[in-house]
């Protein structure tokens, strides 16, 4: 099995067992708010040299965006063990108004144009949630 299978199986089981205790029923608007989320997987390999340098950027910029943007659910970075010039972030924006403003903000601009050279390859892969309904329990089980 490849990384990339691995991770999206890890990321479906994970909301499929948030998905089966639910704690109640969500209401439309609710449903329709999460039905609403953009989520995606950014895979980014590392030019060698650069490894160090750009995750502290990518660490830098997911700090940031979810501390000060209210429609950044979620920006994970993450470094496959394996392979350690490759990362994957997980990223939940509320909408795409919200993705589109993310990308204007200052620090998404900093790391983006300072991280260039670093990126050997960037693919930004589109996703559609199975259980839409279990993205709101992911986070209060935490």
């Amino acid at each position: 099995m490849t990384n990339k299978f691995i991770f999206f199986f890890l990321l479906a089981a994970v909301m499929f067992a948030a998905c089966t205790k639910p704690e109640g029923k969500m209401t439309n608007d609710q449903l329709q708010m999460t039905n609403a989320l953009l989520v995606r997987i950014a895979e980014i390999e590392v030019n060698e040299g650069y490894l160090e340098e750009y995750l502290a950027a990518a660490h830098n910029v997911g700090t940031k965006s979810v501390e000060s943007e209210s429609g950044v659910i979620c920006i994970f970075p993450m470094q496959v063990k394996d392979s350690p010039n490759t990362i994957r972030i997980l990223e939940i924006y509320r909408d795409d108004e919200a993705y589109q403003a993310h990308l204007q903000t200052p620090h998404f601009l900093e790391y983006k144009q300072g991280t260039l050279h670093m990126v050997k390859s960037l693919q930004l892969v589109a996703t559609e949630p199975l259980a839409p309904e279990a993205m709101p329990l992911i986070f209060k089980k935490y």
